[in-house]
């Protein structure tokens, strides 16, 4: 495993000594601040007008957090990632072939198993990173409300979830090519591929509208934010990010051997 820790070193130090990191960082709490604030801004004004037009506590109490706040927080935070994860994960590999340094990796007492599990394990922690920093959001709600804690949890693991099914993909099409844009736009084309093949399921009938919905990450995504953690779901994701990374080993294992 040194070799692995190694690389997920160097990954973590080019993440940050590049601007990349911090931009990519910046946008995405300016993003989630923004629709937490209008969110809240919202909640606030529902539960203004349930007060003063249903005459009493009971109505306002309908009102949840979490199905106003922080489930479609969840969803919005989840769209972001489709768009940044690519840019997160595009230089993995492209950027080793355009340098030069990849034929130096090949050629190292490295394995292939190493090296794809270090860069893998080194974006996991920079996703982990930029999704605790929006745990400011759920801090607030517990501070000056009451959010149920457990549907919390649930909706947060089925977003690192969901970016790390995202990063194994975005590994995947950084293997194929040299060229950082190419491997932007095909992992972008790759999520956004997995986020919304769902969405035609109610119209292609009994046989192919389930297997729709079971290949969507947004119908397994959106049973962790209503709080559902179901070993299908589970198994979903880790079989996704399993596949990604096994297909990325043999992409960088048919190289060395070129």
């Amino acid at each position: 495993m040194r070799n692995v820790f190694t690389i997920v070193g160097k990954e973590m130090r080019a993440y940050f000594v590049s601007p990349v990191a911090y931009v990519v960082l910046t946008g995405f709490l300016l993003l989630g601040g923004w629709f937490f604030f209008n969110l809240l801004s919202r909640f606030n004004l529902l539960l203004t007008l349930y007060t003063q037009f249903q005459q009493g506590g009971d109505a306002a109490n309908r009102l949840n957090l979490n199905d106003y706040v922080l489930a479609p927080l969840m969803h919005n935070l989840a769209i972001v990632l489709v768009i940044l994860v690519p840019m997160i994960t595009m230089r993995s590999f492209a950027e080793e072939k355009k340098s030069g340094t990849y034929e130096l990796l090949l050629t190292s007492p490295l394995r292939t198993g190493e090296l794809v599990l270090g860069k893998f394990l080194a974006s996991f922690l920079f996703i982990c990173i930029m999704i605790g920093l929006t745990g400011v959001y759920p801090l607030i709600l517990l501070i000056f409300g009451n959010p149920e804690v457990g549907v919390m949890a649930a909706g947060y693991l089925g977003l690192l979830l969901l970016a790390t099914v995202f990063v194994a993909v975005g590994l995947l099409t950084s293997s194929f090519t040299e060229n950082q844009i190419i491997a932007a736009v095909s992992g972008l084309v790759a999520t956004l591929l997995l986020y919304i093949i769902g969405w035609p399921a109610d119209a292609a009938g009994e046989g192919l509208g389930p297997l729709l919905r079971y290949l969507s990450v947004t119908e397994h995504f959106a049973d962790m934010v209503k709080g559902l953690i179901d070993t299908r779901g589970l198994i979903y994701f880790g079989s996704l990010i399993v596949l990604a990374l096994f297909l990325t080993q043999r992409s960088v294992e048919s190289l060395r051997w070129r």
